[in-house]
């Protein structure tokens, strides 16, 4: 018998998007070996040498100016995309993805993207018989996410189901799920152990990222951060922002031997780990992940619109805290410290109460457990090999020839 397939189709506008389909294939594989994920950014996938470009476009764009793309996220808020824009995303960047899909013969579709999202629904239109899952990547919900032929959402929290409902979408179409995050932070690992392993201090200790793109701080916020740098370990975790990481490593300030600089890293979930707080640009992935690890945050001044709205939940859900002046580091930094010096007396006599992280009810397993029982509904698995899900009457370019390997 044929394993399931599961397709996630993700965009590469940030990193979170596809992050979020990476992490939704490993936790599918933890839960149910049998079936088969295969992740693809769809543009990247297609179109190769025009996908980078317009992602460094929007990149500049989003950095150069926040304001215009504010704008746009607000005057669009409420509005799925129109036809004449699927139809445009489909001719001009989406041409081939009914081959894909013809080709890799999917159980299910699962988007972490509005744009892959928009194309699958209109093939789904014209005749692709295939169930889609969308899972909303962030803790809020734009418009643009939104189409009648998602047979079922996946969301982070009550707040975004009851946004989705408003604009529409039957209650029965939406699950609250989490937004999924790979096994690795599924469970916390030993901080003591873990931060000898590491070669690092048992001392206060900072995580500062920025996602994928890398964190960038004003140059008050790095003077109180290194201020500390005697009393609290500092942790650098930049992605794939190079001109930073060279930046700081030339500058006298970032010579310390509490100070660790990272680029590009796989062990985001042990840095996690050995840390006692997350400094970030609250990114729905990136905090979600501190969340499973009950990692408590303060939050750089957010990019404008998702990261606007999920800085918002965290603060008023209690996560985190907005780093609006040097003070709201100092004032945490020095609580981290009297923290260290109560845990370490508590150590020393037993009869002490110690302090722990506060642990929130995000089940980090519930996203991927969700698309296995939306796959198999029923106690009893599937028995017999799945019919063509691929109609005819939809018609694409042929790829080059070769087989995509699923």
């Amino acid at each position: 018998m044929r394993k399931p397939r599961v397709l996630l189709l993700s965009e590469g506008f940030g990193t979170g998007h596809t992050q979020a389909a990476h992490a939704l294939a490993s936790g599918i594989k933890k839960v149910s070996p049998h079936i088969h994920s295969r992740v693809i950014e769809l543009g990247k996938f297609l179109n190769p040498t025009v996908a980078p470009l317009i992602f460094s476009a929007y990149r500049k764009t989003l950095s150069v100016q926040p304001k215009l793309v504010s704008l746009l996220y607000r005057t669009q808020y409420n509005k799925s995309l129109n036809g004449f824009t699927k139809l445009a995303l489909h001719r001009i960047f989406y041409t081939q993805t009914a081959q894909v899909v013809a080709q890799l013969k999917p159980d299910a579709v699962i988007c972490t993207h509005p744009f892959p999202n928009a194309v699958i629904s209109r093939l789904k239109r014209q005749g692709l018989d295939v169930p889609l899952y969308t899972v909303v990547t962030d803790y809020d919900v734009h418009g643009t996410w939104i189409n009648p032929e998602v047979n079922k959402y996946l969301v982070s929290t009550p707040q975004v189901k009851a946004l989705l409902e408003i604009r529409g979408v039957e209650p029965s179409r939406i699950q609250i799920t989490g937004i999924p995050v790979h096994p690795d932070f599924w469970e916390a690992g030993d901080k003591a152990t873990l931060r000898q392993e590491s070669g690092l201090k048992d001392m206060p200790t900072a995580l500062l990222m920025g996602g994928g793109w890398g964190l960038s701080f004003d140059e008050e916020h790095m003077k109180a951060l290194t201020s500390w740098a005697d009393r609290v370990q500092l942790l650098f975790c930049l992605g794939s922002n190079e001109k930073m990481i060279a930046k700081m490593k030339e500058m006298p300030c970032f010579q310390h031997p509490n100070i660790r600089i990272y680029g590009y890293t796989r062990e985001v979930s042990k840095l996690m780990d050995v840390s006692d707080v997350l400094i970030t640009k609250p990114g729905g992935m990136t905090c979600t992940e501190a969340l499973a690890k009950g990692l408590p945050m303060l939050f750089v001044p957010p990019l404008p619109g998702q990261e606007e709205e999920n800085c918002e939940y965290f603060v008023q859900a209690g996560y985190g805290q907005v780093i609006h002046s040097a003070e709201v580091i100092s004032k945490r930094f020095g609580e981290l410290c009297d923290q260290h010096s109560a845990q370490t007396s508590a150590e020393e006599k037993p009869s002490s109460a110690k302090i722990t992280k506060s642990k929130s009810t995000y089940d980090p397993t519930c996203c991927a457990q969700a698309v296995h029982d939306l796959l198999f509904p029923t106690t009893t698995e599937l028995t017999n090999a799945p019919k063509e899900r691929f109609t005819a009457g939809i018609t694409a370019t042929p790829l080059s020839g070769t087989r995509i390997p699923f």
